[in-house]
């Protein structure tokens, strides 16, 4: 049995979905379909989940939403028109949605809306089973899947049917609809390919697979042949957007090969996701880039010698909204790098504040415009002469490193560089490396 997941590029209007139905019906095996909401059309487009966010500010606020709720409608009942499809079953479904959101259904519950509608539409246009996923799939506090998921779509999931299944949402341990981060779609795929127990989870966008960098960067850039779990999680982790890299977790235990493919070109083999590869003279998979970071620098004479100060540290940066992503330790200072977007600078101010009185520390600085660089290769440690191939060529590109970490994965190096440099790192980290 096969498990496919389309993006929303997929299903962003009725041709994309004709696609979707050709791409499933040539393959019997294809069992289990879930769908993220309509994405963008075009390049000023908008996607409906984007959409739905706004509607829930404003019911928020107490306005009203119904302007931009008909573009949403819109969005569906073009759909529908497209594939000749009558919309009277569509339309209470769609009303009941406008109602929740304009009675403080929440942001969770809005957005989730995207999937569910096209879900149900798309199981309507096939002839299949709608799976509701909230009450189903439970999301704990930290965003992981809770194990009793896989019962409970276990029980569930005949395996003389066919379904369609909304991604992005389940349930949180109150039975309050929860939302995976965005992207999430590839998470739901993951679990429902764990719980039907698939020969093959299926990946479903808009390009031939993922490449070993960014294709708007560098022309010709290759699409990898085949990659490991790790790696498709670290190469994502820096910035490579084709797939989700909590999507990884559910399908490494069941060992479910991943086959990323493009809908507008189904006969491309794409990239093949799996537990172990050969090296073949290939250590290196790709590079990737993602910007947005502050770094955090504090220093204490002694820092280290105090018992469990850094789980201190970080206890209290959680209050104030910052959680770090990379760190780095020294003998008296300890470095993080955080998302940007976390907190303002005033709650930034009040954050290093209570840190530096708590914990009577020496200094704290807090320094925004960073960037992470990643190599990433499930070999790189047998290549220890990539380190001063990177400086070599960023030294010559002028780049200034602000860190470099190799040895603390098996997988990955990473690079720090000022976020106005990102885009020339990786141009020329790739040049070295994989041309």
């Amino acid at each position: 049995m096969i498990v496919c997941k389309f993006g929303g590029s997929s299903l962003a209007d009725a041709i994309q979905i004709e696609k979707v139905k050709t791409i499933v019906d040539a393959d019997e095996r294809r069992k289990i379909v879930i769908v993220s909401a309509p994405g963008k059309r075009s390049r000023d487009d908008e996607k409906v989940t984007d959409l739905l966010y706004r509607c829930a500010r404003l019911a928020d606020e107490g306005k009203p939403i119904d302007t931009v709720f008909t573009q949403i409608a819109a969005r569906y009942t073009a759909i529908l028109d497209g594939l000749a499809m009558e919309s009277s079953f569509f339309l209470p479904i769609l009303d009941e949605v406008r109602q929740a959101i304009e009675g403080g259904a929440g942001p969770h519950w809005a957005a989730s809306r995207g999937e569910h509608l096209c879900a149900r539409l798309v199981a309507h246009y096939f002839g299949w089973h709608f799976l509701e996923t909230a009450g189903r799939i439970i999301i704990a506090d930290d965003g992981t899947v809770d194990e009793a998921t896989y019962d409970h779509l276990g029980d569930a999931l005949d395996p003389a049917k066919r379904y369609i299944v909304p991604g992005f949402y389940g349930s949180n341990a109150q039975g309050r609809v929860q939302t995976f981060s965005r992207g999430g779609s590839d998470i739901t795929g993951a679990i429902i390919s764990r719980a039907g127990g698939a020969e093959v989870y299926e990946n479903w966008t808009d390009v031939s697979g993922v490449y070993s960098v960014d294709p708007r960067l560098v022309d010709g850039a290759k699409v990898i042949a085949r990659m490991t779990y790790r790696e498709v999680r670290e190469l994502a982790g820096v910035g490579a957007g084709v797939f989700h890299e909590e999507a990884i977790a559910p399908v490494i235990a069941a060992s479910i090969p991943i086959n990323v493919k493009n809908t507008n070109a189904p006969l491309d083999e794409g990239t093949w996701i799996v537990e172990k590869r050969d090296c073949n003279g290939h250590p290196l998979v790709g590079v990737s880039a993602k910007g947005g970071y502050s770094r955090l620098t504090i220093h204490k004479l002694m820092l280290l010698k105090s018992t469990g100060i850094r789980h201190a540290l970080m206890t209290m940066m959680r209050v104030f909204g910052v959680r770090p992503v990379f760190s780095l330790f020294g003998i008296d200072s300890i470095v993080w790098f955080f998302e940007s977007s976390q907190a303002s600078e005033g709650v930034l101010q009040a954050m290093c504040a209570r840190l530096k009185a708590e914990f009577a520390l020496d200094s704290i600085e807090v320094e925004s415009g960073h960037a992470v660089v990643g190599v990433v290769g499930a070999f790189i440690n047998d290549n220890p002469s990539i380190v001063g191939t990177i400086s070599t060529a960023l030294e010559r590109e002028k780049i200034a490193i602000t860190f470099l970490n190799y040895g603390s994965s098996t997988t990955s190096t990473l690079i720090g560089v000022a976020e106005s440099a990102t885009q020339q790192a990786v141009v020329a980290l790739y040049h070295v490396l994989f041309a």
